[in-house]
């Protein structure tokens, strides 16, 4: 299969990916890949260094002619968000991303393909391993962790990084230029409950809510498409009162920032209230499907009768659980009034565990207005502990705020019109980018993001532009001829 990669134009650039494709590289397992990377700078004969947190910098002096110009940081983060689907045998702490060419797409077989931020890796790689190209002094910043928690980015001293200019290579549109992102701030409820024996006289079933597209909870946060542990709640929603339905274990969603695809129950409901849970539950089914239809085509639920399990939740503790995961939002809370069409802030409830008595549930709120992330944020809290649950704060990080005067936006958007003879689609993006935290450190460094095509990050429906690799190629090596004098 990866074969086949290797032959894509710009070979220099594919080759790279598929060999970082080949290095098992999860969030807060980069041991390996940062050890691929060192390798690879002290090959060149480049200097190389790694931080106290792990990040990956290299140095490359300018081409002849360039020593004038400013010194340009290329950025990307070295970590992948872990998905597959349900039915795929991959490991992903000791395999190597399986690759596949499908038309002008690059895709992986049943798992994330780790073009974000994969690509940008391969691109730095290329400009560094490159012998005809100009450019200016380089470095290359290549982070960790980006994925769980952006620390890579937090944990990046001042004075390290010494560029005047900084381009970050984690854009999935190629027709973009970014020039602001959101923050985000981690909010997770937990409690205990007392588990009680499942009543006597009852029928068990499981529950599988599939077939849903997934994806980027910032970017594709303003499709509406489908949260499975949103849907699920809603199949559980009143079982009590009309099935006598408990709750035994709820396995739903996976990555924080990844939209649920996926959830499973194990429930049990009054045997008297069988047929009645079965008739009802698929006529709610086919209700939630309807409303589905055009955007999760593939939208399926099952329900199968196993045995019964020996325990169950609370009931107090159901009731209150389901209600607030009822009434905690998720989706877009609020559009930006000052840019059209931007998400402002939202929230992606992302992951519910009920299980042995204890029940978490993890939230990505993001937003690129501090007030009103944190606005959300307690708006969910308030959900959650009136439900009787602890919540708890975490991983918060801020937006990049746009710099509409900025120096460098200028040279990439004059060179993009320039290249395609139409303007670029310079805005603010609803991800939350590395550039906010490297700014803390770095106030005066300027900074732009762009990058080729990518579609259905953080899902195993991800897939790489092929034409667009090469579009955004181009417009990196033309940039780096351009870059201003000091």
């Amino acid at each position: 299969m990866n074969s086949e990669i290797r032959n894509l134009e710009p070979k220099i650039v594919w080759n790279h990916f598929a060999d970082l494709n080949a290095v098992p590289r999860p969030s807060k397992k980069e041991e390996r890949v940062i050890q691929f990377m060192v390798d690879f700078g002290k090959k060149l004969n480049l200097e190389t260094l790694v931080d106290k947190v792990g990040n990956v910098i290299m140095r490359k002096p300018a081409t002849a002619g360039m020593e004038d110009r400013q010194t340009v940081v290329l950025q990307s983060h070295l970590d992948m968000v872990h998905q597959k689907n349900s039915d795929t045998n991959f490991d992903f702490d000791t395999q190597g991303i399986k690759m596949l060419v499908d038309g002008d797409w690059v895709t992986a077989d049943g798992t994330t393909l780790g073009a974000d931020n994969g690509l940008g890796v391969a691109a730095i790689m290329a400009v560094l391993s490159s012998t005809d190209l100009e450019h200016p002094n380089l470095e290359a910043l290549f982070t960790i962790d980006e994925e769980t928690g952006m620390t890579g980015a937090m944990g990046l001293e001042g004075g390290i990084l010494k560029g005047d200019i900084l381009l970050n290579l984690d854009t999935e549109e190629d027709d973009e230029i970014g020039m602001g992102c959101a923050g985000g701030i981690d909010v997770t409820a937990t409690r205990n409950y007392a588990e009680e024996k499942t009543p006597e006289n009852s029928e068990a079933f499981s529950i599988t809510v599939k077939g849903l597209n997934g994806g980027h909870s910032g970017m594709d946060i303003i499709k509406g498409l489908g949260n499975a542990n949103k849907i699920m709640n809603r199949i559980l929603f009143d079982g009590f009162t009309n099935f006598g339905l408990r709750v035994s274990e709820i396995n739903g969603g996976s990555l924080r920032n990844a939209i649920p695809r996926e959830s499973f129950a194990i429930v049990t409901v009054d045997a008297i209230s069988k047929e009645a849970f079965l008739l009802e539950t698929k006529l709610l089914v086919n209700t939630i499907k309807e409303e589905f239809a055009t955007i999760e085509p593939n939208l399926t639920v099952e329900i199968t009768k196993i045995n019964a399990p020996e325990k169950v939740l609370e009931l107090g503790v159901q009731e209150g659980f389901i209600k607030a995961i009822y009434a905690a939002l998720n989706g877009v809370y609020r559009m930006s009034p000052d840019i059209d069409g931007l998400v402002e802030t939202s929230n992606n409830i992302a992951r519910i565990i009920v299980k042995e008595g204890s029940i978490k549930v993890g939230c990505l709120t993001r937003s690129s207005s501090e007030s009103n992330k944190f606005d959300l944020a307690n708006s969910l809290r308030s959900s959650f502990e009136l439900a009787g649950f602890e919540v708890n704060f975490s991983g918060e990080y801020p937006g990049w705020q746009p710099n509409v005067n900025s120096a460098i936006l200028k040279v990439v958007d004059n060179l993009y019109e320039k290249l395609h003879g139409e303007k670029a689609i310079v805005a603010a993006c609803h991800a939350g980018l590395e550039c906010g935290i490297l700014g803390q450190n770095y106030p005066k460094i300027d900074m732009v993001s762009f990058g080729p095509t990518i579609r259905g990050a953080h899902s195993p429906d991800e897939r790489a532009g092929i034409a667009s690799t090469q579009k955004f190629w181009k417009f990196l090596v033309e940039i780096l001829k351009n870059i201003p004098k000091k």
